[in-house]
């Protein structure tokens, strides 16, 4: 019987859990090797800060879905694997071999060589742990006359968190507690979208009173400040990271092809470029022919391919080509109930773009949400302390 395993439970594997629930293979046994019960959906993470969605109204369950598909969950993180052996290995010591083998566990942020990162800095990924932050912060702003935050990075993850945790601050917290700041290393907000864009989200962090930094980058974490390339020196009591994410270190010391950021490079099929029966997608991934920025939108564009590719590879069948779209649409949060949409060369923004987005964002949820876990998950307590 051959196997195929799926490493990680990012937005490309959801759709391939789903396309296996619809389409089971017969004479393969596939294993999905995920840390979580669940996968937080990125894309509703500040409407829930913002205090839109609860979080169980954010969550896709993973386990439910590999249990529709037929598929076994082992609860554990990949550190490695061995091409040639075909075989992967975990973290809980235990190794699984594969005739196909499916990648899609995302980007990481790592702070260590960046001094003070790991006691005064908490990173938006891992989500879950980022989770359990905020909502300890929203304590420790309620307790104390007045915390300084900064958040560090001016993508479209550090804007709208920021934003989203103003307007939480704003019903949960007397006014005048808390100072929030902005740290981007890009002279302007969101580098590669229309300028237009960075514009109204510039527009918007000073509606909000939010001191905004630009083109500068962090050289150091201290307990109460943080320290500029520059040699600035800012106050600052709770610091929080949404920088770009690196590609995690064992593809490429596994012995994948990479690019020079270490993701792992795929052709038009999602497939390596140096294993033929390993394919990745989302953000771990880099596509040769048609380089993209990582984003949520191509990872769950790449799902559908994936799995159909998956599918055929398992049956010896020629595999079909994935071209991603040239233009994404990019609809971006700003805290209340109004957001900002940017596409090529174009933006809009208003509460009828916040309905289009929530609109979207609620629809993915519902397609993958068939079957309710009863279960305890590991967020219960972030669920029950959310606003």
């Amino acid at each position: 019987m051959k196997r195929l395993v799926l490493l990680g439970g990012g937005h490309s594997h959801v759709h391939v859990l789903d396309a296996l629930a619809q389409r089971p293979l017969a004479s393969v046994e596939t294993l999905l090797v995920s840390p979580h019960p669940h996968q937080v959906y990125s894309g509703m993470l500040p409407g829930w800060l913002a205090g839109h969605y609860r979080l169980r109204d954010c969550l896709i369950h993973v386990d439910a879905l590999a249990r529709r598909a037929g598929v076994a969950h082992r609860r554990a993180t990949a550190i490695g694997f061995d091409p040639a052996a075909q075989r992967v290995f975990c973290s809980d010591g235990a190794a699984f071999d594969y005739d196909v083998l499916s990648i899609d566990t995302g980007a990481v942020l790592d702070l260590g060589a960046l001094p003070g990162a790991s006691q005064h800095a908490l990173p938006v990924r891992p989500i879950e742990r980022f989770i359990q932050g905020c909502n300890s912060l929203v304590e420790h702003v309620r307790a104390r006359p007045r915390t300084i935050i900064t958040f560090v990075g001016g993508g479209a993850a550090g804007v709208e968190l920021i934003l989203a945790l103003r307007r939480r601050l704003r019903r949960h917290v007397r006014e005048g507690r808390a100072v929030l700041q902005l740290i981007s290393s890009s002279a302007s907000l969101l580098p590669g979208h229309p300028a237009g864009v960075g514009r109204r989200l510039e527009a918007q962090l000073a509606a909000c009173g939010i001191l905004y930094y630009p083109d500068r980058s962090v050289a150091a974490f201290l307990p109460d400040g943080v320290i500029l390339h520059t040699g600035e020196e800012i106050e600052s009591n709770f610091n929080l990271v949404a920088t770009g994410g690196a590609a995690p270190p064992w593809p490429k010391r596994s012995g994948l092809a990479t690019d020079a950021g270490g993701f792992i490079s795929v052709n038009g099929f999602l497939q390596s470029t140096s294993h033929a029966n390993v394919f990745a997608a989302g953000d771990v991934a880099s596509m040769v022919d048609h380089p993209r920025p990582k984003s949520g939108v191509y990872a769950v564009r790449a799902g559908p391919p994936l799995a159909d590719n998956l599918l055929r590879a398992l049956a010896g069948r020629p595999l079909k080509r994935h071209a991603p779209q040239q233009r994404a649409l990019y609809l971006i949060g700003t805290g209340g109930h109004h957001a900002i949409a940017s596409w090529g060369p174009f933006s809009w923004q208003g509460r009828w773009v916040w309905r289009w987005k929530d609109r979207i964002d609620r629809a993915f949820i519902a397609r993958f949400s068939r079957d309710t876990p009863t279960e305890a998950n590991l967020l219960h307590r972030s669920e029950s302390e959310s606003p």
